[in-house]
């Protein structure tokens, strides 16, 4: 199906619908290594304007990737509520973006028809919204989720403790993670990327963590992020595990390419439920995205990498995580190429997000050759923060030392609390002021003798 625009007397012709989302997408550089970006700002609102006249019901019918050739395509169409569709099945994009932004339009309403929205609808409502809709619309979503700790409350704000070492030194973490603990850093989850891959490196990284939690009973959750397999055989080897932690992308060849399928979540998501170690409930999954993944592995069918990271939200929401988040900026600068792309990329991921229905934090980062600096960090930092991000990352010094590679420091996240009045998770705010940490005003009480002592003991003891 074609589509036309005249401009100026000038004809614009988009042959199909993927092609006019790309040209209705803002400027990225991603899609312009692709190949599949609109050619100036002209074209650009050329395809805005006719994307803004189609109907919600398209994308049910001219889908972006087929339905035979891949995975997350027959997971979005076959998970769809046609039922809950109704409501807004008369609607066109435009006047969906009109909708969400009503006054009368509330953030249950919209959780109400989440499950009848696909990743694409999402997609394409996002390109013809401004960065002030964006964050507009994303305050009035509330995703709450729960394990030890509520993430996601509103006049909250959580992070993830990120003790990274280069080595995997335990000493190194634990360094780094009583330096957050001791400035309130790690509600949302204490995460380790781990150097090793290894089983055996793995779970006793775990259990680390673990004995460390259990010691100071901090209502956190712990995770080493390795790949799903790994996790698996350190559940098998009955580790204590937290959190499932998978990278994944919108397209089946992308998670393909990060060795993955619906079946082996599907099989991780059983196997950490096995542990019985949510006491709330089930939510014990944990995912990463990052715009310009499909692109990086060849496997985004022509379809720009925006669409492709909603799409990816698509295979989060079926495991109903406890955590997830965009790198945004981590790719780097041939998918993302400044401050200002990366900015837009923030808002737009955490706005599809919301909508449908996930708990979105994002590591607001960007690499050294991306033309961007600590400034455009903080800039997005406050725009996440004000429209009701759950969470982002607490790095040292927001230097990882490990991925090489600028995101957010433990201040950060005390200065958004601060800027903001914002709290950390209710169940982590009492222990951080039963332990002396932190008072009712959220000012950190510095020294806390009892961490320190038991970093002293490990340090004799290794």
């Amino acid at each position: 199906m074609a589509f036309k625009c005249s401009i100026s007397n000038f004809t614009y012709t988009f042959p199909d619908l993927k092609s006019l989302m790309a040209k209705a997408t803002p400027e990225r550089s991603g899609d312009q290594l692709a190949g599949i970006s609109a050619k100036d700002e002209v074209e650009r609102m050329a395809a805005k304007m006719i994307l803004a006249d189609q109907p919600l019901s398209l994308f049910l019918e001219e889908l972006l990737i087929p339905y035979e050739k891949d995975e997350i395509t027959r997971l979005i169409i076959d998970s769809h509520n046609q039922e809950s569709f109704q409501k807004i099945s008369h609607l066109t994009v435009g006047d969906f973006r009109n909708w969400l932004l009503d006054y009368s339009t509330t953030g249950k309403e919209m959780a109400q028809i989440s499950k009848s929205l696909t990743p694409e609808m999402v997609a394409a409502v996002s390109k013809i919204m401004s960065n002030q809709d964006l964050m507009l619309v994303a305050k009035k979503c509330e995703v709450v989720t729960k394990f030890r700790s509520t993430v996601g409350l509103r006049g909250h704000f959580s992070t993830r403790l990120q003790p990274n070492h280069p080595t995997d030194d335990p000493k190194g973490i634990l360094a780094s993670m009583i330096d957050g603990l001791s400035l309130g850093i790690g509600d949302a989850v204490i995460g380790i990327n781990p150097v090793s891959d290894s089983t055996d490196s793995i779970i006793r990284l775990l259990e680390i963590l673990d004995e460390f939690r259990e010691k100071f009973q901090i209502p956190t959750q712990t995770c080493v992020l390795s790949h799903v397999t790994t996790t698996m055989e350190a559940i098998r080897r009955k580790a204590p595990v937290d959190l499932v932690f998978q990278s994944i992308g919108g397209t089946e060849k992308t998670n393909t390419s990060f060795g993955i399928s619906l079946d082996m979540l599907q099989d991780a998501y059983e196997a950490g439920l096995s542990l019985k170690r949510n006491p709330t409930g089930n939510q014990i999954m944990y995912f990463e995205t990052g715009q310009g993944s499909s692109l990086s592995a060849d496997a985004h069918h022509g379809v720009d990498q925006q669409t492709c990271e909603v799409r990816a939200y698509a295979v989060a929401s079926a495991f109903d995580p406890f955590l997830v988040n965009t790198v945004v900026g981590f790719i780097g600068p041939e998918y993302l190429y400044d401050g200002k792309q990366i900015i837009r990329a923030g808002l737009e991921d955490h706005f599809c997000g919301k909508l449908l229905g996930l708990p979105m934090g994002c590591d607001i980062c960007y690499t050294n050759h991306a033309n961007a600096d600590q400034d455009d960090m903080d800039n997005l930092l406050v725009l996440l923060a004000s429209c009701g991000c759950n969470y982002i990352m607490g790095v040292p010094g927001a230097d990882d030392i490990m991925l090489n590679y600028q995101s957010t420091s433990y201040h950060d996240a005390l200065f958004v609390r601060q800027l903001l009045e914002v709290r950390p998770a209710p169940e982590f705010e009492k222990w951080l002021q039963n332990m002396n940490l932190m008072d009712s005003k959220l000012q950190i009480i510095k020294g806390n003798q009892k961490l320190l002592g038991y970093l002293k003991q490990n340090e004799k003891n290794p």
